[in-house]
């Protein structure tokens, strides 16, 4: 308590009527006179809770006086209520003094200040004033400030539940309810609650699902805020792939499969369930058991001299392999005899049975002479044409020599093609090397026939467009290929192979030569799918990164992998970029059967991906899509800008179109046959531009338009493009239109900017200037069909490399050369020594280096690079220069 000593000349004056309590008061002994009063109990904050009074009391020792004084001001002397007693310790003189205080007097002065009131005691020493009691009007409003919120989040996530209690006085204390039941943090590790009264649970458990509620409380009333549903939720997680199964079939080619559940863990709450597919199918081959079986017996043998002869046989016909059964029986059977010649031999007998036998031996090597001559001659070609030269001058004419006389029979050869006949003409060049040479020259290695024709006579008839694809298009499985012919080509292969192409897209198939087995015709399609017409589902940052592309007829039998080459849009980085090549099951399933840059799990597809294009090998054919996944929020894809405006100057007014498309030929053709329907031109060239994985969309607006000429009819300021119409990439090509109206007779001229930007992103301006009135041709940047060729190439003149040289270069390279003069430095020439492990796991790498280089290069491939990197992959070897140009 604060004490004041005053003199008694400064004694402040009492309330009325004080001098009669001071005159009633007993007197009180000498050594109390000497004493200032001291306070035992001093006022106390107070709170009036609805309309009840509230009672303040003091209580001094030794006093004469005690009076309260309200926001200084006395209380009248009639509103105290007085009791005197003794302390028992001191015998001093007690004094106590209550006073009441209405709702009424508080709010008289409400606003103002604060209501305080304190007490002050006299003595004959002095006066002593006690601490000062507040008293405040207790309420608690209805509405909180802020209620929690339903939530749904993932297990271990974080959860924080706001919470601010309604204004009140005294201030509220907050606490949590749990399904009705108190939250108490001092019990559970995982919760606490915030000084701004926040409920926090630090890592969500499925027991954490609940409904909760705020619970404001104080000397007045009790709140509680609206219940907030907590929902923990699961999301789904595949276990671990289950093995292989056996093989469907015991025998020949069938399918093994595998499977994983999403059990890790399962979802809950509405998690999302895994995606991908629970089942992966493989093919398999199951080497078929073959039983032995006998070959015939042969002839008796003579009667011996213990007058028995025999007769054997051999368990070849076939030889048991695989696992199949040994032949039953004996192999040597003989038999008792009664000849003359059953006695014994004398000397005379015996020379006459070696003459015998020595004719017979000559009998035989006669045969065995005649007909493997037979055989030389029905194969069409010697040894020397078989080692002869082809690839130094083989295809160079003006500069042939006459054949050997023994050879004139090369330059015909006609290959036996049972179901389809290639008739080569031209200058050959034999020569008579040793065996295993492989023979280069400074001469144009890789010339094409001069003057020669390549010609394929097939024996199945020729089907005309529709009726081909009709034909294909009624069965099942493939009611989803595209009507009509645009987007798709066809033809019938043999052995020989052949390349579909769909003109103005970057879509062909090469099937090389030997894919097909020998005496098999396949009538083959290649059709480009709009996105619109197939359903490919996409997940999280998923984005289609090329067309969805089909070939077939699918389940057709490869022995060698055929390449699919197509554009995409992807600016491709392992760090940024996920990307998986997509095949669509018989089932219609999507299946991810290869991750772009690792090692495939089987060898039945691979993928050569580059910067505008990528090449898919596969023995087997299908629908395919590339999908690429990102990794971080700067993985871009390339679109492409195209402007187009109408072509005539007959209306005031004229709408640009803008359209951002994925940047792949097929998209590109697309827009331009819808364009040429409408009527519009292009103004300027395709322009690239990057979007990014940032989530944001994409807008665009026009800006520095000739006011005095020209009026945009556009309300807003800008257009916007969602961000997940254009990154998923299954929407079609939609432009954005700008609309503008001429203000008079005036110029068809018009020169503005375009403006395009991300969202919180770079943005890019690109000038536009351009004459309404002319004419843009389409054909300025798109390459004309009759550059790319016909749709179906059938045979050799489906490929750069001539049949024959390219056959002496697969069997010069496959097998391993001295100092590396084989396939492997072949690759590292052609810049593709990255996928060695996959040439090398074929039967012939070679054949797949040429094969991709194949697909790369046509039309307009220079066979002239090629044959310089095969030359110098000879010149490692001395040996492969063992025929010079001049022998030729």
């Amino acid at each position: 308590s604060a004490a004041a000593c005053h003199s008694p000349q400064s004694l402040p004056s009492p309330p009325p009527g004080a001098q009669q309590s001071a005159t009633m008061a007993n007197p009180m002994p000498g050594a109390a006179s000497d004493l200032l009063p001291h306070f035992q109990l001093e006022p106390q904050d107070v709170y009036i809770v609805k309309n009840k009074p509230v009672s303040l009391t003091c209580r001094a020792t030794p006093a004469t006086q005690i009076y309260f004084k309200c926001n200084g001001e006395w209380v009248h002397q009639g509103e105290h209520a007085t009791q005197h007693s003794t302390d028992k310790g001191s015998g001093l003189p007690v004094m106590d003094v209550r006073i009441d205080i209405s709702r009424q007097q508080v709010e008289r002065i409400f606003g103002l200040e604060e209501y305080w009131c304190q007490c002050v005691a006299w003595s004959s020493s002095g006066t002593t004033k006690s601490q000062k009691a507040y008293v405040r009007i207790a309420y608690l409003r209805k509405n909180f400030e802020e209620e929690p919120t339903a939530k749904e989040v993932s297990i271990e996530q974080g959860i924080m539940l706001p919470c601010r209690p309604p204004e009140g006085i005294p201030p509220a204390e907050v606490e949590w309810l749990r399904n009705e039941e108190l939250v108490d943090p001092a019990l559970d590790a995982n919760v606490y609650v915030t000084p701004g009264h926040s409920l926090v649970v630090k890592q969500a458990r499925l027991a954490d699902t609940a409904n909760y509620t705020c619970v404001a409380k104080n000397i007045v009333a009790r709140r509680r805020s609206t219940s907030a549903a907590v929902t923990v939720y699961v999301n789904g997680g595949w276990s671990r792939w289950a093995e292989w199964s056996a093989c469907s079939t015991s025998c020949g080619r069938g399918w093994q499969k595998r499977s994983r559940s999403c059990t890790n863990p399962t979802p809950l709450n509405g998690g999302t369930f895994c995606e991908g597919q629970n089942m992966q199918k493989n093919a398999c081959t199951t080497l078929c058991p073959v039983d032995g079986g006998w070959s015939g017996w042969s002839r008796w043998s003579l009667c011996a001299l213990d007058c028995t002869r025999w007769r054997s046989r051999e368990c070849s016909e076939p030889a048991p392999r695989n696992g199949g059964q040994e032949c039953q029986g004996a192999e040597l059977e003989t038999h008792n005899c009664t000849s003359e010649l059953c006695t014994a031999a004398g000397p005379e007998d015996v020379a006459l049975y070696v003459g015998l036998v020595a004719v017979a031996v000559c009998l035989v090597l006669l045969v065995l002479g005649v007909a493997l001559l037979c055989c030389r001659r029905k194969e069409g070609l010697d040894p020397d044409a078989a080692n002869s030269s082809i690839l130094t001058a083989g295809f160079q004419p003006g500069s042939s020599k006459p054949a050997k006389a023994g050879n004139s029979h090369l330059l015909t050869i006609q290959p036996d093609l049972r179901t389809a006949t290639m008739t080569y003409q031209g200058a050959l060049c034999p020569r008579q090397d040793g065996p295993g040479k492989f023979q280069l020259s400074n001469g144009h290695l890789l010339s094409p026939l001069g003057t020669g024709r390549h010609t394929l006579h097939h024996g199945a008839p020729t089907t005309e467009g529709v009726d081909f694809v009709s034909r294909f298009a009624a069965q099942s499985g493939f009611r989803s290929l595209p009507r009509g012919t645009a987007n798709m080509a066809y033809g019938t292969f043999n052995f020989l192979g052949g390349r579909l192409l769909i003109p103005n897209t970057g879509i062909s198939l090469l099937i090389p030569p030997d894919a097909i087995p020998r005496g098999k015709i396949y009538e083959v399609y290649l059709a480009l799918h709009k996105q619109e017409g197939v359903r490919l589902p996409l997940a999280g940052c998923q984005t289609l990164l090329s067309p969805i592309v089909s070939c077939g007829p699918p389940g057709v039998l490869l022995t060698r992998p055929a390449i699919l080459a197509m554009g995409h849009c992807v600016e491709a980085s392992t760090t940024d970029w996920s990307i998986r090549l997509k095949k669509q099951s018989c089932e219609g399933t999507w299946e991810d059967v290869l991750q772009v840059g690792e090692e495939p799990a089987s060898g039945l597809y691979y993928c050569q991906l580059e910067a505008q294009a990528v090449y898919i090998f596969t023995e087997q054919l299908g629908r395919f899509a590339l999908v690429g996944e990102s990794l971080s929020m700067v993985a871009a894809k390339r679109l492409k800008l195209l402007l187009f405006a109408p072509a005539s100057c007959s209306s005031l007014e004229h709408s640009i179109r803008v359209y951002c498309l994925r940047d792949t030929p097929d998209m590109l053709k697309e827009v331009v046959q819808q364009e040429k329907q409408l009527g519009g031109q292009l103004i300027g060239a395709p322009r690239v531009l990057h979007f990014k994985d940032s989530y944001h969309n994409l807008r665009l607006s026009i800006h520095d338009v000739p006011s005095s000429l020209w009026k945009s009819k556009l309300l807003a300021s800008y257009q916007e493009i969602p961000f997940y119409h254009l990154w998923s990439g299954l929407q079609p090509s939609l432009p954005c239109t700008f609309t503008l109206e001429r203000l008079g007779p005036s110029p068809c001229e018009l020169t503005c900017k375009l403006w395009i930007w991300q969202v919180e992103g770079d943005g890019q301006s690109f000038n536009i200037s351009f004459n309404i009135a002319k004419d843009t041709r389409f054909s300025d940047w798109l390459v004309p069909d009759s550059e790319v060729g016909s749709p179906a190439l059938v045979g050799p003149s489906a490929f750069k490399i001539p049949f024959l040289i390219r056959q002496k270069i697969i069997s010069s390279l496959d097998t391993p050369g001295p100092r590396g003069a084989d396939w492997r430095t072949l690759a590292q020439k052609l810049h593709l020594d990255s996928h060695l492990s996959f040439f090398a796991s074929k039967a012939s790498p070679t054949a797949m280096i040429l094969n991709l280089w194949e697909a790369q290069h046509f039309p307009s491939g220079n066979l002239a690079q090629l044959a310089a990197a095969v030359a110098e992959v000879g010149r490692q070897d001395s040996a492969l220069f063992a025929i010079s140009e001049a022998e030729c």
